[in-house]
């Protein structure tokens, strides 16, 4: 997913120079991918679905930050029928491909009260795959608690660092899939696309950030990821059972 994040710093651009200017340049090229797959997309809004209940209890206000190009807002659409889904980018290119999607979608950064809404307006934040692109993950978790109502809903999902792979290629002295060391191309670890991810968690550093501001963890499942090999995708649907060892960690919180 493309992240709605502050302005990369100095350092961040001079690190991507001279292919990209920095990371906005690298979110803005309409070849990076900006879509996660379906099976994570549809646990997530299973969960969401759940929490908030039909709408015939009242329509609901639900955030999807980072939309990318909206197809994972569309894939959880019919699940919470009823309920204002809004699509938020900082990528005006992503946000072009949302429009085709999603009834809205509009333009915010994860900076201080650089979301377009006021405090306390949204029942709940979608927040997929978004969080390992950025900059300053603290800074946007304050956002998100800050136009979430009390008690309001945080669906997160991010790759897991501890994936049952990656640990197998730890023990290999290979690069765990996910992580990165460069902007331009690949290095030191399976796969072909290089996707920007800054930060990577475990299921246990994922709570305790979470925790730390200011939510309560309702729930902590796992999810398969698309771009495991065709025959190793049965082990990585049984890996669920287990989010430690999942390769999508998909995290529900509430608004303390």
């Amino acid at each position: 997913m493309t992240p709605a994040t502050s302005t990369p710093t100095t350092a961040s651009v001079t690190a991507a120079a001279p292919a990209r200017r920095g990371l906005r340049d690298f979110y803005e090229d309409p070849s990076v991918p900006v879509a996660s797959g379906t099976p994570r997309s549809l646990r997530q809004a299973r969960m969401l679905a759940a929490a908030l209940g039909p709408a015939t209890a009242g329509a609901r206000t639900v955030l999807d930050i980072g939309c990318g190009d909206g197809t994972a807002a569309a894939t959880a659409a019919p699940l919470l029928a009823g309920h204002r889904l809004v699509g938020v980018d900082w990528s005006q290119d992503a946000l072009r491909r949302a429009h085709a999607r999603l009834p809205y979608a509009i333009r915010g950064e994860l900076t201080d009260g650089g979301l377009p809404f006021a405090d306390a307006s949204a029942d709940a934040v979608l927040f997929s795959e978004v969080i390992e692109h950025l900059v300053d993950p603290d800074s946007a978790l304050d956002e998100l608690r800050r136009v979430l109502r009390p008690g309001g809903h945080l669906m997160l999902s991010t790759p897991n660092l501890a994936a049952w792979y990656n640990r197998a290629l730890l023990l290999a002295g290979v690069q765990p899939v996910f992580s990165e060391v460069s902007l331009r191309a690949i290095h030191g670890r399976p796969g072909r696309e290089v996707v920007g991810h800054l930060r990577l968690y475990t299921a246990r550093a994922l709570r305790e950030f979470v925790t730390a501001a200011g939510f309560e963890v309702v729930r902590l499942s796992g999810a398969p990821f698309h771009g495991v090999p065709r025959p190793l995708r049965p082990l990585d649907r049984l890996a669920c059972a287990a989010p430690a060892l999942s390769s999508i960690l998909l995290l529900h919180a509430r608004r303390t």
